[in-house]
């Protein structure tokens, strides 16, 4: 089984904001994968889906975004998860808006959600996808750019790239972290082969897209 770990603040006042995109990933993954209707566990929403042959739990923490990694680590203890099962995705205000990077391992980078999973499984050492949102523009606090809205221009030009990583994250299940890496964190363009693209099921429910905190 692999783990995919969507960071996010729950609750309609988050819904839309910048720090969000990781739940928007993950409701675009269990209605393309046909995942079913999200169970609460784990501190979390979960739902199942298969993956190019492989199951794939998609989590979202809804503990607020900087104590997230109760969640995760109680969902990778309970299956019994390798690290190198999991992929967290989160937003970053560090990367041009719309933006894909894709690492193996590494720090927090001031992700609050993934400083938090970082200390509660004790390891760096797991694959991340990080989608940009910034710059933060001046002087705006950090903090209260990434839990404000996405604007109307900010949403035509994240749109495709939530797509896209949603499409990525189909390919770190099949291939791996590196062959994403090679793929997507220089903004290439190449998608998969068309073959190991699901087939969307119109009839799958989504699982609620909630945000991060303070």
């Amino acid at each position: 089984m692999k783990l995919v770990v969507g960071l996010g603040n729950p609750g309609r006042k988050y819904e839309g904001t910048r720090h969000n995109v990781g739940f928007a990933i993950l409701a675009i993954l269990a209605r393309q994968w046909g995942a079913g209707k999200p169970c609460k566990q784990f501190d979390g929403e979960s739902a199942e889906a298969e993956m190019h042959g492989q199951r794939v739990l998609l989590l979202a923490p809804q503990t607020f975004m900087n104590r997230s990694g109760a969640s995760v680590q109680k969902a990778r203890d309970f299956y019994k998860l390798e690290i190198s099962d999991l992929l967290v995705i989160c937003d970053d205000f560090n990367l041009p808006l719309a933006r894909l990077r894709f690492r193996a391992q590494g720090s927090a980078g001031g992700q609050k959600g993934m400083e938090d999973v970082i200390r509660c499984l004790g390891s760096e050492e797991f694959a991340r996808l990080r989608i940009g949102i910034g710059p933060v523009p001046q002087p705006i606090d950090p903090a209260d750019f990434v839990l404000g809205k996405l604007t109307r221009q900010e949403q035509a030009i994240l749109e495709p790239a939530i797509e896209l990583a949603a499409e990525a994250v189909g390919v770190w299940v099949r291939d791996g972290i590196e062959t994403c890496m090679n793929r997507y964190n220089a903004g290439a363009k190449e998608k998969p082969p068309a073959e190991n693209k699901p087939v969307e099921k119109k009839t799958a429910d989504k699982p609620q897209e909630r945000p991060e905190t303070d």
